[in-house]
């Protein structure tokens, strides 16, 4: 079974200790510090649309953008009610493609990660520099080498009482991938339904994502730590981007 086709019924559930307003008001930090006020985002692999509700709810014209379908119906689901919902479509990154341009991309919890082909990666960064208006950013964050290196071996367990779900890491060098196998229970009425995904992602190091922003075209490239204003230090779990469209001439 594909990644996230069982899992999007019970993901959130799994995921409630991720605190994406934390997430969105970091971005909104960077915005600031760039000077911007974007008033369109498109948030990119949305998953169940944590982020793109956030973003609507704070005011923008949001697009989420996903390849699960499975993920896509739970998120509309969630924002059926909204005032200001985001407009849901299902693409994958490198073959992404909207109909009119937007200021702000973000890219949330190692979703860039998933593209396991480099190439496929560096494709995936120029559509999102198509995308963006003149002067609009890119936001994102990948897990580091290191922690998808550490995984390898480990075992990982999630539960609460109608979920239980175990996740084995295994990082392979020659090609550069930590794959997890995750056994996923979810409780159906009076059984337990048991189902298997596999979810892999490509170790991308800072240098070869900084490469790809700039073959893109992208200029004011920003490396931080994890959600710190700060350089990555050494051992760094999790970094974020920020790179700039520039200005029509």
């Amino acid at each position: 079974m594909g990644a996230y086709e069982a899992l999007a019924a019970s993901y959130d559930r799994l995921t409630n200790d991720v605190d994406y307003e934390a997430t969105v008001n970091f971005y909104e930090e960077i915005l600031r510090q760039e000077g911007l006020k974007p008033r369109t985002a498109v948030d990119l692999a949305c998953g169940t649309g944590s982020v793109a509700a956030i973003l609507a709810r704070r005011g923008l014209r949001v697009t989420a953008v996903d390849m699960s379908e499975e993920m896509l119906t739970v998120a509309q689901q969630k924002t059926a009610e909204m005032e200001n919902p985001p407009r849901f479509l299902c693409q994958p990154l490198q073959r992404l493609w909207l109909d009119r341009g937007v200021d702000l991309a973000v890219c949330a919890l190692d979703s860039l990660d998933y593209i396991t082909n480099p190439a496929d990666c560096a494709e995936a960064i120029r559509r999102i520099y198509k995308a963006l208006n003149p002067g609009g950013i890119f936001i994102f964050d990948v897990n580091t080498p290191e922690k998808l290196r550490a995984m390898d071996g480990q075992v990982f367990l999630d539960e609460d009482d109608d979920v239980y779900c175990v996740w084995r890491g295994e990082f392979d060098e020659a090609s550069n991938i930590c794959s997890y196998g995750m056994d996923l229970f979810q409780r159906r009425g009076g059984l337990w339904q048991r189902s298997f995904e596999e979810h892999r992602e490509y170790a991308y190091s800072r240098e070869q994502l900084t490469e790809y922003l700039r073959a893109a075209g992208f200029t004011h490239i920003g490396v931080y730590a994890d959600r710190l204003f700060e350089a990555p230090r050494e051992g760094e779990q999790r970094i974020y981007f920020k790179a700039r469209k520039g200005k029509r001439k």
